[in-house]
C-alpha cells in the first residue's frame, strides 16, 4: 500500500494510543498473574507458548531484539479468542531526528528515528473471494527470534517469524503459508509499499516497507508458499539494504550459533539453563555500530548508541572476556577507551553517560560513577587476559581510583550526590554502593597492578586504602536494622535497601547472615528483591533486577547456595517462563519492566563469579570458591573463553567432597576433590 504523510500520521496517532492501552493492559496483568506459568521449554535452545488450552486470556507482552543499526520492541496481544494483533516499534538508533521546540530537555537523548507499525501494513491476501486472516493462534515460539504459529483457516496454516538483521538497518517478518487443503489454493496478494522521506540531524532519511510478494500465487496441497515484508531505513546516499530474508535469517542464526557454542551452562536445574542461555543472547545483540566504535548499550527502548558508566563498565563490559564475543570484547574496550578520552579536569567528576553515539553527556550529579569505572574496567582488565589493553586502560582505573579517595568524608567513607538510582531514592550524602565499589575496585587493581608491574608502593598504597576503608565501611553503614545485623544504606537512614548485598559481592562476609535475612524475607517478593523495605514508599513494591541480580551472586558467593538457589530458581522461572518473557528486566514499575541488556550480563556473572566464585590473580590465573547447592550433583561450565584461553570447569560431587576438573584443550590440568566453599588457584597454560 502506498501511503501519504496524511494518512501516515492518523495511522501512526491510532496506533501510539493501542500501544498505550496495551501497556496499561500489560501492567495490570502484570500485577495480577505474577506466579502463573504460561511457557515451557522447548528443547535446548527455545520456549515455547501453546494455546489451544490456555484460560488464561486476553494477554499482552513484549520482546526487544536487536542488531547493530536497528532495534525492535515486538508487542503482541491475544485476545479471548486468541486472535493476535502484532505492533513492531522499530528503532533505528543512529538516525537523529530533529525535535520538537516545545519538547523538554530529556527529549533530545531519545531523539531517534523509530515509528510503530501495525498490521495493517502485511500485505492484503484474498482467497476464495474472501479476505484471509490468519487462523487462531495455536502457539508462540521464542529461540532468540519470535515465531507465531496460526491455526489453519480457509484450509491454510500460517507460520511468522520475526527478526532483525544483525548488521543492517533492517527488520524483517516472514509468512509461511501452507495448504492442508484438499484442493488448491488460490492466493491474491496485494501489494506493500510505504516510502517516507524527512530530514534529520544526520541528513535525509528514507524509510520503506516493502514484501517480495507475487500478485497470484497458486498453492497445491501441502505446499507451502513463502514472503517477507522489510521494514528498512536509509540515511543520505547509503545504498538500500537489499538482504533477502534467507540473509538475515543466516546472520542471525550464526550470531545464535555463537552464543550457544560459547560458555556453555550444565546444571540440573533446565530453567537456570535455558535463562542462561537467553541471557546470553539477549546481552550480546544489544551492540551498536556508533562513532565511538561499536558499543553496548541497555537498549529498552531508550538507551541506544551510548555508553554508561553502571549499565557498559560496571554491568556488561565485564562479563564478555567470559563469552568470548569478539564484537563483545570490542564493545567492552571501547566503553573504558570513551571514558580514558574524557577524563575530566583538575578535580572535576567524570559524566555519567555518553549518548547518542557520544555526541551527548549526561548527567552533572556524581553516582558514584568513577566507582563503578573503577571496579568495571579492573575486573575486565584482568578477565580479558590481554596485558596490551591492561595497559591502555590503566590510566582510567588509576585515575578513578584517586577520584574515589578524594571524596572521602570525615568517617573515612566515599561520598556522592546519588548512586546509579540517580535520586529516584534518597541516598544521603554517602552510600553504602559507591563505597562497597570503591573498595571491589582497589582489591581487584591491587592484582592488576601486579600483573602489570606497577611499582611496590603504588599496590601497597592500594592495598593500605582497601584495609582502611573495610573498617571505614563497618563503622559507618554497619547498622541493626529491623532486629538484623545488616547495613544501614546511608548515614541514619533506617530501612532495609536493595544494595546491602553490595558487601557481600565484594567478599566482607561480616554481617552475611543478618544481610542474608533482610534479602531474602524482609525484601523478597515475587519479582524478586523489592528496592526498600518501607511502607511510605509511593511504590512499596518499587524493584530494580540490577539489585536482586547482584544480590543472587553476593549470596552464592557467601556460602549460602542452598537459600539462593530456592530464590534463583522461583525468579528465574517467572522472568523466564511467566508474564513478561525471556529476559531479566530492568525495573517496575517505572520502564515497564524493559528488557535492559546489561541486566542479562549481570544474570550470566551469578554463575561466573557468583556459583564458582572466579576471581582473577592474573592474566591468565584465577582463583575459584565454588559453593554448589546440596541438592546439585553436578555443575559444568564449559567454552570459558576469558584470561585468553578457552577452557572448561567440570564438577561433579563425590559424598561430602566435590570433584573439580579444569580441562583445557583437552588437557586435564587440575583435578582435585575439595570440600564446598573451598578456594583453589588455577593456572592456566599460555
Amino acid at each position: 500500500m502506498q501511503l501519504v504523510n496524511s494518512n501516515n500520521m492518523k495511522i501512526l496517532s491510532t496506533f501510539f494510543f493501542l500501544l498505550f492501552f496495551i501497556s496499561i493492559s500489560f501492567l495490570l496483568e502484570a500485577q495480577n498473574n505474577q506466579n502463573h506459568i504460561y511457557w515451557q521449554l522447548s528443547g535446548s535452545d527455545g520456549i515455547v507458548r501453546d494455546l489451544t488450552n490456555e484460560t488464561i486470556l486476553p494477554h499482552t507482552d513484549n520482546i526487544e531484539m536487536s542488531g547493530q543499526r536497528v532495534a525492535v520492541i515486538i508487542t503482541y496481544a491475544i485476545d479471548e479468542n486468541r486472535i493476535l494483533k502484532v505492533s513492531r516499534d522499530i528503532i533505528f538508533p543512529q538516525l537523529r531526528i530533529f525535535i520538537e521546540s516545545s519538547a523538554n530537555r530529556w527529549r533530545k537523548y531519545r531523539a531517534y528515528l523509530r515509528d510503530e507499525y501495525s498490521d495493517e501494513f502485511i500485505p492484503t491476501i484474498v482467497v476464495d473471494e474472501r479476505t484471509f486472516e490468519p487462523g487462531r493462534l495455536d502457539s508462540v515460539r521464542i529461540n532468540g527470534m519470535i515465531q507465531f504459529f496460526h491455526a489453519e483457516s480457509q484450509g491454510l496454516k500460517v507460520e511468522r517469524i520475526l527478526l532483525p538483521s544483525m548488521t543492517g538497518r533492517l527488520f524483517v517478518e516472514q509468512w509461511k503459508i501452507t495448504n492442508i487443503d484438499e484442493l488448491s489454493k488460490v492466493l491474491q496478494i496485494g501489494k506493500t509499499e510505504f516510502t517516507q522521506e524527512q530530514f534529520g540531524q544526520n541528513g535525509l532519511f528514507k524509510r520503506k516497507v516493502y514484501s517480495d510478494t507475487k500478485g497470484l500465487v497458486t498453492i497445491q496441497p501441502n505446499e507451502t508458499f513463502e514472503f517477507a515484508i522489510y521494514f528498512s531505513a536509509q540515511l543520505n546516499d547509503e545504498s538500500a539494504v537489499d538482504d533477502s530474508f534467507a540473509d538475515v535469517l543466516s546472520e542471525r542464526r550464526d550470531f545464535l550459533r555463537t552464543m550457544k557454542q560459547n560458555l556453555i551452562l550444565e546444571t540440573p536445574d533446565p530453567v537456570l539453563n535455558m535463562l542462561f542461555t537467553f541471557s546470553k543472547i539477549r546481552a550480546a545483540e544489544s551492540i551498536y555500530d556508533t562513532k565511538m566504535g561499536l558499543m553496548h548499550s541497555p537498549g529498552g527502548g531508550s538507551y541506544y548508541t551510548g555508553v554508561w558508566a553502571n549499565d557498559q563498565c560496571e554491568y556488561a563490559s565485564p562479563f564478555f572476556p567470559y563469552l568470548g564475543y569478539d564484537v563483545g570484547n570490542t564493545a567492552a574496550l571501547n566503553s573504558y577507551l570513551q571514558f580514558l578520552k574524557n577524563i575530566p579536569e583538575a578535580d572535576g567528576q567524570f559524566w555519567s553517560s555518553f549518548e547518542m553515539e557520544g555526541t551527548i553527556t549526561c548527567c552533572g550529579a556524581d553516582r558514584g560513577d568513577a566507582a563503578m569505572i573503577a571496579f568495571g574496567a579492573s575486573q575486565y582488565a584482568l578477565a580479558n587476559g590481554n596485558k596490551k589493553d591492561a595497559e591502555k586502560i590503566w590510566p582510567l582505573i588509576e585515575w578513578s581510583l584517586d577520584y574515589c579517595e578524594r571524596q572521602k568524608n570525615e568517617a573515612g567513607v566515599i561520598k556522592s550526590d546519588s548512586d546509579e538510582m540517580e535520586g529516584r531514592i534518597s541516598t544521603g550524602g554517602a552510600n553504602l554502593a559507591t563505597s562497597s565499589l570503591y573498595y571491589g575496585a582497589l582489591n581487584q587493581t591491587v592484582i592488576l597492578a601486579k600483573a602489570l608491574g606497577k611499582p611496590k608502593t603504588l599496590v601497597r598504597d592500594y592495598e593500605k586504602r582497601a584495609k582502611i576503608l573495610r573498617e571505614a565501611i563497618e563503622n559507618y553503614f554497619g547498622a541493626e536494622i529491623e532486629d538484623l545485623e545488616t547495613y544501614q544504606y546511608f548515614d541514619g537512614h533506617r530501612y532495609l535497601r536493595h544494595w546491602i548485598c553490595l558487601p557481600l559481592v565484594m567478599g566482607i562476609d561480616d554481617r552475611k547472615e543478618g544481610t542474608l535475612e533482610a534479602l531474602f524475607t524482609k525484601l523478597w517478593t515475587d519479582n524478586g528483591i523489592k528496592v526498600e523495605h518501607n511502607p511510605n514508599l509511593e511504590e512499596p513494591n518499587l524493584f530494580w533486577d540490577r539489585g536482586t541480580l547482584y544480590a543472587f551472586r553476593g549470596a552464592f558467593k557467601a556460602g549460602a547456595a542452598n537459600r539462593a538457589l530456592e530464590k534463583l530458581h522461583a525468579y528465574s522461572q517467572t522472568r523466564l517462563l511467566g508474564f513478561h518473557v525471556p529476559y531479566v528486566v530492568e525495573a517496575w514499575p517505572e520502564g515497564n519492566m524493559a528488557h535492559l541488556s546489561a541486566e542479562s550480563a549481570l544474570y550470566c556473572r551469578i554463575f561466573t563469579e557468583g556459583i564458582l566464585g572466579i576471581v582473577p590473580t592474573g592474566f591468565h590465573s584465577f582463583e575459584m570458591t565454588p559453593n554448589i547447592p546440596d541438592e546439585w550433583d553436578y555443575f559444568n561450565l564449559k567454552n570459558i573463553r576469558a584470561f585468553d584461553s578457552k577452557f572448561d570447569v567440570l564438577i561433579s560431587r563425590y559424598s561430602d567432597r566435590l570433584e573439580i576438573q579444569i580441562v583445557q584443550s583437552g588437557k586435564i590440568i587440575f583435578n582435585r576433590k575439595i570440600k564446598n566453599g573451598e578456594s583453589v588457584n588455577i593456572k592456566l597454560q599460555n
